[in-house]
């Protein structure tokens, strides 16, 4: 019996191609209709709604405020000025507009420096005792929020008027100040919970002392909510207008908010000159905003996610 041997060919192995880097596939956006929810058009005809509401005032002063007085009446109040002028600023700002701003600007300053030094080391205070005395404070603070200016304008022009600062600047400055210490105290002491205990406590074992771990630890950190309070505090006293109607009288201590109401007398059918201290009254809050805006949403929502 013979054995058959079959001669096999030699199998080489294919040559595949070398894998590279396979284009990834592109991503496809969802859509609202394939995901089977209706575009909100309710929601963008309020939304472009409020948008208008906003806008069309705003653009009413500017506009306005760069017409001529004789314009005025006669052309659309909607329509940009044929002959825009700085004839306005001009009148403005030669009616002592520039004392006013000064005196504003002095209360501003100095009522959000003495609420930051108050309301931060109050906050700290508040974050690391847990005692009784924190607790009864923080409260304490937070029933400052409830009362209202109104309610407490004659015991504060009782209380001016007994101190001998009636018509002052710092008749503004006081009762700015306390009044702003509740709602700053509340917005720092949400953010400073947010600072993780650890750094606290790796400080405590470096030996550091409760002064040190304020200045070189919640300073830094606090940042967002410093600008937040610094500029809601100065937004309030720079539209205030019921303490300085009622503390104040004469024109060397006049602040904005009280001089645009005195413009309306002086300025009887100038329009345009009104609306132009409107204008001028509004940038130096306005450019604070812009350059704090991170921050200032940042510090808003501090505290309140968890």
């Amino acid at each position: 019996m013979t054995a058959t041997t079959h001669d096999t060919a030699p199998v080489t192995p294919a040559i595949r191609p070398e894998a590279g880097p396979q284009p990834s596939p592109r991503r496809r956006r969802p859509s609202l209709l394939r995901a089977g929810q209706a575009p909100n058009v309710l929601g963008g005809l309020a939304g472009t709604f409020w948008l208008l509401v906003t806008i069309v005032p705003i653009y009413y002063i500017v506009v306005t405020s760069l017409r001529p007085r004789e314009e005025y009446y006669s052309a659309n109040p909607l329509s940009l000025p044929a002959n825009p002028t700085l004839g306005a600023y001009q009148r403005v700002l030669e009616n002592e507009f520039l004392l006013y701003f000064a005196n504003s600007a002095i209360v501003a300053v100095a009522t959000v420096a003495v609420v930051l030094a108050i309301s931060l080391l109050a906050s700290y205070v508040i974050v690391r005792n847990r005692g009784r005395f924190a607790r009864f404070s923080h409260r304490l603070f937070l029933l400052g929020i409830a009362i209202p200016i109104q309610a407490t304008i004659i015991p504060v022009y009782y209380l001016i008027v007994q101190l001998g600062l009636y018509d002052s600047l710092l008749a503004l400055i006081l009762p700015g100040i306390a009044f702003a210490i509740p709602i700053s105290v509340l917005i720092l002491t949400n953010f400073l919970r947010d600072i993780p205990t650890s750094l606290y406590e790796a400080m405590t074992i470096d030996g550091a002392s409760h002064w040190q771990m304020f200045r070189l630890l919640v300073l830094p950190l606090s940042k967002p909510a410093i600008v937040t309070v610094g500029i809601y505090d100065a937004l309030q006293v720079w539209n205030g207008f019921l303490f300085p109607l009622v503390l104040t009288q004469s024109s060397e201590v006049r602040v904005l908010p009280l001089s645009l109401w005195s413009y309306q007398g002086e300025f009887a059918v100038d329009v345009p000159a009104v609306l132009a201290a409107v204008v001028l009254s509004c940038v130096p809050i306005l450019a604070a905003y812009i350059l704090g805006r991170k921050q200032l949403i940042s510090g808003l929502t501090a505290g309140f996610s968890k």
